[in-house]
């Protein structure tokens, strides 16, 4: 063994002197296997205040670390361990090599033995994995975030495999030999209620009755003298027994499995229970938590499909169980917490006993249908049942003699974590007369009679309520804090009650220190662990569920836009047809690793999107797992994709108006590219393009974002331009300036001096219309000498009138009249109708401001049917209000305009000509 970290951090042939180096290693093991993030290195290193100099003196510690790694005193160099991996370290140790590895394989054999009741072979192997400890997890380092919950995870998972081992060897009668440990054990951890139990057992089979009793009030005046509560109903129900001098506490010799006799029908059953307790600080889900009472009681009518056995004559076993509630929903939405609280609050409706049944074994596998009910028999107290190898394939003699068990017995079975229907349908024929509550992960759909309750995240109120009553009074202190850390957790319980721990279990943390650490998205999971609580791990299990196409699907579509987006977006980054991504990403929401939502606003019939936090674990496995060229080419393709209709969108909304689209000339193309047809794209965007931008819009900034930190100039430029009518037309100016200082960047760093004219002449525009003469004029007069030097007379003419539309605004009538003739000479003798219709209107303004209605009126005729030739409905429309005004000044008076005159100038884009008859833009 190379590596141990269950005592001293030791590696070997030799463990670095320096702690910060040894701190590294530390981080590195508990995480082996997992790429490591440089930044929740430096967090672990330094907390929240890292020297300037934090990443390189951490690629020092590294390169020491691989020193050692790879040639220690003596050895042969071995195969690289310590690989970088973005965004950080990946650490590889062999399944022997990890002192952790071991023990995580020996606990859960013992595990399995002791559920077998092989007790003998439970205490050997469980004891091996405590002898692999030399002292407290991890000590010898200093510990930051990751390592200090680690330690504390890991001393719990010592004190339960502690606990396992001293119950195997009370079973084996063995009470005598542990009487000395346990009261030592029990003065160590006055606060573990299990010890206190076991050392009662152990001195009462022992012939010490009294001493058992002084035990048990060592232990409650323990806990109320600390904690302010009385012992739990188990160490309650002990100490009875024990007065009692109940029989059935001494110690009786189990027969071994192989002098068992054969199945037989159990002798009459009493009361089972085996339940984990009731969660402490249950918040919420008041309405689901109805719904579950009601139909345990039995109050409701029976659920549709559902066979109802009273009503029956005819054989004892039916095909189903009267009462089957299915709870579905995502990992950490708090599927077996509900189901377990419900349990605890139906205790007077079954009194012949209440099961949970854990349906997935200690790596995290389904487990059989066999095993499943061969346990479910042991714990109803067949003790001569068959384990699940003694019969196999044989299940229908299993579900007889669970028939027999179950029989007119008012029993609830929980059955928790379930994979599929497969899994649990032989489970639920085999107990007619049980009420059964499943929980999934994913709805079971093809369950018959089955009541389904899915649920979602808590709302924002109750996951506040939840953090204050689980965190304590500094959680209530801080109430802003509180909201903060509430959406940060993406209101998932298991996460809410995660970040409550982590406060409770750090006195000089504040709320607010906690919340700080929340807001990086790269570290957020890392810091959302506490012990055995680990939302990563939960969220990672659901993960690998799934099959290895949904996986990949699931770790690319975390690049798609936020919050929600469209199947076509889906499409062009999984780079599959439309069908296959929407079957994918149907099978991810089935899994409970994506949502779909349809809005009644939304012209889109379905959009999917991630939790936070699963988007949060979708980029780091992507991070991990995916080839350096994966997130380039889905980049581009998302973005080559939105380009492709956005385009399409930009010629119907505005024809015409953008210039690389009609010139190809960025490199990007003017085609729709990425097998978009124009029939496709008509079918995508539907019957307004305007209603498609507005969808869209957010999606398509975020993927100028990507695009240009892809280094994807070209692409930038293209999108940036192909949106900006959009924000021109709604007035969406910040959105606007955004893309554009992008696309500005993207073209200058290709050398595309014509993407770069676009770009300004658009930039111009924004200028221009927040009141900035001054900026505009430049921008005009920038792109113009570039549109000249590309050779595009069109774009330069554009400029022109951009140029003349300052002036007019200033007050310059005449200069403006000038810019915008030439313009319009410019654009008829290059056959541009879009720039000549927006000469044509400005013409027209400087006849309104002149007095000259009638010669308005014309020019704005002459403007319509530029718009009509463009095929611009907006423009047109726009000619026609425009000319009203002109018509309505005309028959009103010939001479200049008195008082304020508004003039909208372009569609939605207005300007008030004061007395002094200077326009100035509103």
């Amino acid at each position: 063994m190379r590596f141990r970290i269950l005592g001293p951090v030791h590696m070997t042939p030799r463990t670095p002197s320096a702690a910060k180096p040894r701190a590294v290693l530390a981080t590195l093991l508990v995480q082996s296997g997992t790429v490591v993030s440089v930044h929740t290195l430096i967090d672990e290193l330094w907390c929240s205040e890292p020297p300037r100099t934090a990443a390189t003196t951490l690629q020092v510690y590294v390169s020491q670390l691989r020193k050692a790694l790879l040639q220690g005193e003596g050895e042969e160099p071995r195969e690289q361990a310590l690989l970088t991996r973005p965004p950080g370290y990946l650490m590889r140790v062999g399944p022997d090599e990890l002192d952790l590895n071991v023990f995580e394989s020996l606990r859960a054999q013992g595990r399995e033995a002791y559920e077998q009741r092989n007790y003998a072979e439970a205490s050997a192997l469980l004891g091996q994995a405590l002898g692999l400890w030399t002292g407290a997890a991890l000590s010898g380092v200093p510990h930051g975030p990751m390592l200090e919950t680690s330690a504390v995870r890991l001393d719990e998972l010592r004190t339960e495999v502690l606990e396992q081992r001293i119950s195997a060897d009370l079973r084996l009668g063995r009470h005598h030999e542990l009487v000395g440990e346990l009261m030592a054990l029990a003065h160590s951890h006055p606060m573990r209620e299990t010890l206190h139990a076991h050392l009662m057992v152990a001195l009462y089979r022992s012939g010490r009755q009294s001493d058992a009793l002084a035990a048990y009030r060592r232990a409650r005046r323990a806990l109320v003298d600390e904690l302010g509560v009385e012992p739990g109903p188990a160490l309650n129900r002990l100490q009875e027994r024990v007065l009692a001098a109940d029989p059935a506490l001494a110690w009786h010799e189990e027969p071994s499995r192989a002098a068992r006799p054969a199945p037989a029908a159990p002798a009459e059953p009493g009361p089972v229970l085996w339940l984990p307790p009731d969660v402490a600080n249950f918040t919420g889900r008041q309405e689901q938590l109805a719904l579950g009472a009601r139909l345990l009681d039995g109050d409701s009518a029976v659920p549709t499909g559902v066979t109802d056995t009273s009503a029956q004559g005819g054989p004892d076993k039916s095909p189903m169980p009267t009462r089957v509630l299915a709870v579905s929903g995502r990992a950490g939405s708090g599927k077996t917490t509900l189901a377990v609280h419900l349990a605890h609050g139906a205790a007077d409706g079954f009194p012949d006993g209440r099961i949970l049944l854990n349906l997935r074994d200690a790596g995290g596998q389904g487990v059989d249908p066999v095993r499943t009910m061969a346990t479910l028999l042991r714990r109803l107290g067949a003790a001569d049942s068959p384990g699940a190898e003694s019969v196999p394939g044989d299940i229908e003699e299993l579900s007889d003699l669970l028939h027999r068990s179950t029989r007119g017995r008012k029993l609830l079975i929980v059955m928790d974590d379930a994979v599929s229907e497969a899994q649990v349908r032989p489970v639920l024929s085999a107990v007619p007369d049980s009420t059964v509550v499943i929980t999934s992960r994913q709805a079971l759909g093809a369950l018959e009679g089955v009541q389904h309750l899915v649920l979602d995240v808590l709302n924002p109120q109750d996951a506040e309520d939840l953090l204050v009553a689980a965190g304590g009074t500094r959680m209530a202190e801080e109430p802003a804090a509180v909201t903060e850390m509430a959406k940060l957790c993406g209101y998932l319980p298991l996460a809410l009650r995660v970040a409550a721990a982590g406060l409770a279990a750090r006195p000089h943390w504040k709320a607010s220190e906690l919340a700080g650490r929340l807001r990086n998205e790269r570290t957020r999971l890392a810091a959302l662990a506490l012990g055995d609580l680990d939302v990563r791990s939960s969220l990672l299990t659901a993960y690998r569920d799934v099959g290895p196409e949904e996986q990949h699907a699931f770790r690319l579509l975390a690049l798609a836009p936020v919050p929600d987006f469209a199947p076509w977006s889906a499409a062009a980054l999984l780079g599959t047809s439309p069908a296959e991504a929407e079957q994918l990403a149907e099978e991810l929401v089935r899994a409970n690793l994506l949502e779909a939502h349809r809005s009644p606003a939304s012209r889109t019939p379905v959009r999917y999107g991630f939790h936070s936090l699963l988007r949060s674990l979708a980029l780091e496995m992507l991070a991990e797992e995916a080839a350096p060229a994966v997130v380039p080419e889905a980049t581009e393709r998302l973005g080559r994709a939105c380009l492709a209709l956005a385009r399409h969108a930009d010629a119907r909304l505005c024809p015409g108006r953008d210039r690389l689209a009609q010139t190809g000339g960025s490199g990007a193309g003017a085609e729709l590219g990425d097998g978009w047809t124009d029939a496709e794209a008509r079918a995508l965007i539907g019957g307004s393009p305007l209603w498609w931008f507005r969808e869209e819009a957010a999606g398509l900034l975020e993927a100028v974002r990507k695009t240009h930190k892809a280094g994807l100039w070209q692409l930038t430029s293209a999108l940036a331009s192909a949106v900006s009518g959009y924000y021109e037309a709604c007035g969406l100016w910040d959105e606007w300036e955004t893309g554009h200082e992008l696309a500005l960047d993207a073209a200058r760093q290709s050398g595309d001096a014509h993407a770069e004219a676009v770009v300004l002449r658009s930039l111009g525009d924004l200028a221009w219309q927040r009141h900035h003469a001054a900026r505009a004029l430049d921008r005009y007069h920038l792109a113009q000498h570039f549109f000249s030097r590309s050779e595009d007379a069109v774009g330069a003419a554009r400029c022109l009138t951009g140029e003349a539309d300052v002036l007019l605004g200033q007050g310059h009538a005449d200069r403006a009249a000038q810019c915008y003739e030439q313009a319009l000479n410019l654009g008829r003798a290059e056959g541009d109708a879009r720039g000549a219709m927006e000469a044509l209107r400005g013409l027209a303004f400087v006849e309104l401001v002149h007095g000259r209605a009638r010669s308005a009126l014309a020019r704005l005729g002459e403007c319509e049917a530029a718009a009509e030739l463009a095929g611009d409905t907006r423009w047109r429309e726009y000619a026609r209000r425009s000319a009203e005004v002109a018509r309505a000044v005309s028959e009103g008076e010939d001479g200049a305009a008195h008082g304020p005159m508004p003039l909208e100038v372009r569609p939605g884009v207005w300007l008030v000509q004061p007395p002094s008859a200077v326009p100035s833009a509103v």
